[in-house]
């Protein structure tokens, strides 16, 4: 699993967080997102990394954009399953 921690400029509300989910959910394969306007951030959980530069096309067509991004890899494990 992948956390995606997303820094956008633009986003002043409730509605704007929702329009930030919708297009990620729309655009990549997560398994969670998050977005803040107080933050200014979205965080994302996904299987795989995102598309950053295709991420930011489709923010700024949206009116938003994109400042810095940042990725790490979650560490899961089945052995607790053991």
């Amino acid at each position: 699993m992948v956390k995606t921690v997303l820094k956008i400029d633009g986003m002043m509300c409730s509605m704007c967080e929702s329009h930030m989910n919708d297009l990620i959910r729309n655009h990549c394969k997560v398994k969670k997102v998050s977005s803040s306007a107080k933050k200014g951030e979205s965080v994302v959980i996904s299987e795989e990394s995102l598309d950053i530069p295709m991420l930011e096309k489709e923010i700024k067509e949206i009116g938003y954009e994109l400042v810095s991004h940042t990725s790490c890899l979650l560490y899961t494990s089945d052995a607790a399953d053991d």
